[in-house]
């Protein structure tokens, strides 16, 4: 992700923070100034931030160390100010590993309220708990706003809504009974009506429950149009789908001969060969990065993506739909007994899976 610090790794797991969470820190310490706090109080409250967000990060690990266990890697963890984003190589799709993987997070976050709860004195009414929280955060109640938070991150993880865990652990119940892509539209509605409730609540309350609602509601319809799309590849094979027409440009042709080709033709990805066989692939985006940066002259050697992708023409589409949707800008090359025999891009692919939805909307018709 652009904007990001690394941090370091854990178990492998490349750890980075973003830049706006420079912007949160200010903000906390402006408004705590605002509010005439001096200078020890402030304090206390950006100590508390930085634990809360060391929480976060205790569950983002508690969801990439649970997938570990079923053979799925994670990509990297980013703390965001809004919270942390763990990146898993996939998702897993057996009802009982997404069910596990999903609350591997807020079990975390009760397993850190319970041990707080060892080390501190619960106020017995309401009204003691008002009068400990009521001067900010601060040495005598630090660790009860750190249980308190705790509890509240599990609880607001848990509502069945897509993005948070419990959309997910939702969907995983249903599941059991249901076909996945059923299950997913499911959990995606029941979450769009609870956002539409937050985003109703937030005009008459707290205005960051519209934000929250808006979230909830972008994200529940992104996965449920990702599940429905994989669904309708359901049966097919990467042969039914090849491109057998690309275009080819030799490895020693310059930027410029690259640019006139992208501006004379449909082609939006290349092929980049050397004596006939395919040693890189190059895409629209980066001609027009290098034609900023470099010579019209530079060979394509220097600005071809090298890594080629390569798809046996057997394989499932269900099961490279991730890989291809990762690769949003990559030629792949469709491979059968060690001979190339076609390419794919994602556009090919959105292509078919639009046929695809046409043609099933018609059969129910």
């Amino acid at each position: 992700m652009k904007g990001t610090l690394k941090l370091g790794k854990i178990a492998g797991i490349g750890l980075f923070i973003h830049w706006t969470f420079s912007l949160l820190i200010l903000f906390i310490v402006y408004i705590n100034h605002k509010a005439g706090q001096n200078a020890t109080q402030i304090l206390w409250s950006v100590l508390f931030i930085l634990c809360i967000f060391i929480t976060v990060l205790m569950h983002e690990l508690g969801h990439a160390l649970t997938a570990k266990r079923y053979n799925i890697k994670t990509i990297d963890i980013t703390l965001l100010p809004i919270g942390g984003l763990a990146r898993l190589e996939r998702l897993p799709e057996k009802p009982s590993e997404e069910l596990v993987v999903a609350l591997a997070g807020p079990l975390v976050n009760i397993a850190l309220a319970f041990i707080t709860s060892l080390f501190i004195t619960l106020p017995n009414t309401s009204e003691q708990m008002v009068s400990q929280l009521a001067n900010g955060v601060n040495s005598n109640n630090f660790f009860l706003n750190f249980f308190l938070v705790n509890i509240v991150l599990a609880i607001f993880n848990l509502i069945p809504a897509f993005p948070m865990d419990g959309g997910r652990v939702l969907r995983a119940l249903l599941s059991y009974k249901l076909e996945r892509h059923v299950a997913t539209k499911i959990a995606a509605r029941i979450g769009q009506i609870l956002a539409i409730g937050f985003i109703f609540l937030g005009f008459f309350s707290n205005p960051f429950l519209i934000f929250i609602g808006l979230f909830v509601f972008m994200g529940a319809q992104i996965e449920s149009e990702y599940t429905e799309s994989k669904h309708l590849l359901k049966g097919f094979k990467v042969r039914d789908v090849l491109m057998k027409h690309y275009q080819i440009i030799g490895v020693n042709e310059t930027l410029e001969t690259a640019v006139a080709m992208l501006l004379d033709s449909p082609y939006k990805n290349f092929l980049v060969t050397q004596e006939n066989l395919p040693v890189g692939t190059l895409n629209r985006d980066q001609i027009i990065e290098a034609l900023s940066k470099k010579d019209e002259e530079t060979q394509l050697s220097s600005i071809m993506d090298s890594n080629l992708i390569l798809l046996q023409a057997d394989s499932f589409l269900e099961d490279i739909f991730e890989l291809v949707y990762k690769n949003k800008s990559t030629l792949m090359l469709v491979m059968e007994n060690d001979q190339l025999i076609g390419t794919l891009d994602t556009e090919n692919l959105l292509e078919f899976i639009l046929i695809k939805e046409v043609k099933a909307k018609r059969a129910h018709v």
